[in-house]
């Protein structure tokens, strides 16, 4: 059991880092400091658009309209927080009961 919720968070960890890279390339393209035009710089954002925009999409239908800004990988990133130490509060109570 602990080895399938190492396996887990470690899954979660990486995407998070997935996300902080999409949201930072995102701001870098805005700004034109990256140019999308370059082969490898469209790959990678595209790889990265196709990883998280599953996740990100319903939650952009959810959460109100801010204007330019887009909080969505701010409260994907909480949630991915909050499920990770629940599951390890879970995985605690559960080890310590026995």
């Amino acid at each position: 059991m602990y080895s399938l919720l190492v396996l887990i968070t470690q899954v979660i960890s990486i995407y998070t880092w997935v996300i902080i890279i999409g949201a930072v390339l995102s701001w870098l393209i805005a700004f034109e400091v990256i140019n999308t035009r370059n082969r490898f710089v469209f790959t990678v954002v595209d790889i990265i658009n196709r990883v998280t925009e599953p996740v990100l999409a319903p939650l952009r239908r959810i959460l109100p309209d801010l204007g330019g800004i887009d909080i969505s990988p701010v409260v994907l990133l909480l949630l991915l927080f909050f499920v990770q130490n629940l599951l390890w509060e879970i995985y605690g109570s559960m080890s310590g009961g026995m």
